[in-house]
């Protein structure tokens, strides 16, 4: 099984330890490529950058051409899931959704801890059009910038763990849920200091993603998710929508098999 795990700004560094993280979570036989955008914001903070993130994630998911079996979008808020849901035939994983979802399984109630307080509607919203929020506590920001995540990571997990208490504390919180992919790796030592549950987003998405694979399972293409009809695209990165459909590689169901 080989699954995409895309990172949604232009930072290679972060790629690399996005895919470690997910190299780490997934299962034996399970092959894991990490992809960094040709172009766009060297991290994604703002309205702007993640629109920009969205139009560069399917750019070097479409690009790649060996074929492969599930996508992760490693990227917490809005950056275009849906749109990669209409041009491929195989799972489209949201860190976001994967990392709420999976909350729900373990507590009453989540908190989300994430970087600049900008960001914070931006997951709001992300959690309300997935049908996550009525669970959600509260999303709560660490007042760091993404690229400080790998700058300081001690002074990383010292800001998360202080807001994540807060919201144990005073929001109620159960699980507590990393809203960035540039958080990834930092679940186990926010654990132990915490004492509950802390889910990170590329962890979980990439066991979704086996799960679906193998379970014959992918985007419902009747109606939402339908592909785009065809038209000329002009000035885009791309070929016409019509190319795109036709040059998708075809998912590869795995059955109960891991490899």
């Amino acid at each position: 099984m080989r699954i995409l795990v895309a990172n949604v700004n232009t930072t290679a560094s972060m790629t690399e330890s996005i895919a470690a993280q997910a190299r780490a979570a997934a299962a034996a036989g399970t092959e894991i490529i990490g992809l960094t955008p040709r172009f766009g914001a060297d991290s994604c903070e703002s309205n702007f950058e993640s629109y920009l993130a969205a139009v560069a994630v399917m750019d070097i998911v479409l690009a790649y051409r060996e074929p492969f079996d599930a996508v992760i979008q490693a990227g917490y808020g809005e950056h275009g899931r849906e749109g990669l849901q209409e041009l491929l035939n195989v799972p489209v994983i949201d860190i976001t959704e994967a990392a709420a979802s999976t909350a729900m399984f373990l507590g009453h109630k989540y908190s989300v801890v994430t970087t600049l307080d900008r960001t914070v509607p931006l997951i709001e919203d992300r959690l309300k059009l997935a049908g996550l929020e009525a669970r959600c506590a509260s999303v709560r920001a660490s007042g760091l910038g993404v690229l400080e995540l790998e700058e300081s990571p001690r002074r990383a997990v010292e800001a998360i763990i202080a807001q994540a208490t807060r919201a144990v504390e005073h929001d109620k919180a159960e699980v507590i849920v990393l809203g960035c992919g540039g958080m990834s790796g930092l679940d186990e030592q926010i654990r132990s200091r915490l004492g509950v549950p802390v889910v990170d987003g590329v962890a979980a998405a990439v066991t979704i993603a086996e799960s679906l694979v193998r379970l014959g399972l992918s985007t419902s293409k009747v109606r939402t998710y339908a592909p785009a009809r065809p038209k000329v695209v002009t000035g885009w990165p791309f070929p016409s929508s019509q190319e795109l459909q036709e040059s998708a590689p075809p998912p590869r169901v795995q059955g109960n098999q891991s490899a």
